[in-house]
């Protein structure tokens, strides 16, 4: 049995205390959160508005902003624990060294009220200790992950690789969003599409699955878009991306 306590109040906590309490071989000793009124999940455990007393935990999940990591684990009192951080892009090392240290950074986009399949996200670890990355281990496969021991360094480029798949390109969503409501036209009419571009990168790379008019060097339907588009930002993004385009594949 391992026993968790968890900090936080965020997306990534709540995704992670709804995982925890329900994996067999696991127990949430205890979840820290500022404001308990702000937890919309109904589990049994602990609630603490401040991590004031000794924790009896095997590890200590520290799901909070990149920027108070630092300080919170300095603010910690030294324990058995094993602490640990969420964070795509903070170095292992920028925790107290007074800590044994690790990360479990589980790699997939958060939102409290989209419910998701926790077992289906892959934990990238990181720990200083064999036992420590063995105890990690342990973890993800309670919570019917797959693990995989990456770096602070090759978890800093994995996390710049999941902006763009994902928040730059939600962002394109929201462009392509503003012009179909210009339009008058409905969003859903994309969604098709937008499933489809996602389910061909899993048989094809990247580049094999490119397609369009940049691809084409079809400059007639480049320059009609072009003159579409109102917003002085949209056309300057979509030159941007049809150059890299274009530059990829050689045209």
């Amino acid at each position: 049995m391992i026993s968790v306590t968890l900090v936080g109040s965020g997306n990534v906590a709540h995704h992670l205390a709804n995982a925890l309490s329900n994996a067999p071989n696991v127990v949430l000793d205890r979840w820290v959160v500022r404001t308990p009124s702000s937890v919309l999940i109904d589990i049994n455990t602990k609630f603490s508005e401040k991590f004031d007393e000794p924790s009896s935990s095997q590890i200590i999940i520290l799901a909070i902003s990149d920027d108070a990591i630092a300080d919170y684990s300095a603010s910690l009192n030294q324990s058995d624990a094993l602490l640990v951080h969420t964070s795509g892009s903070v170095n292992l090392h920028h925790m107290d060294k007074k800590h044994r240290r690790g990360v479990f950074y589980p790699l997939q986009t958060f939102s409290k009220n989209k419910p998701l399949e926790f077992s289906s996200i892959p934990i990238c670890i990181e720990a200083l200790q064999k036992e420590d990355l063995n105890l990690l281990t342990a973890l993800a496969d309670a919570l019917g992950c797959k693990s995989r021991v990456i770096s602070s360094e090759q978890r800093l480029a994995l996390h710049l690789a999941a902006v763009f798949v994902n928040n730059f390109s939600n962002q394109m969503y929201r462009i392509a969003h503003e012009i179909t409501d210009g339009a008058r036209l409905d969003f859903d009419l994309l969604k098709p599409l937008i499933l489809e571009t996602a389910m061909k990168v899993q048989d094809l790379s990247p580049y094999q699955a490119q397609t369009g008019p940049a691809l084409r060097k079809d400059q007639k339907t480049i320059k009609r878009h072009l003159k579409q588009l109102e917003k002085e930002n949209h056309r300057l993004i979509y030159e941007l991306i049809t150059k890299s385009i274009q530059q990829t594949h050689g045209k």
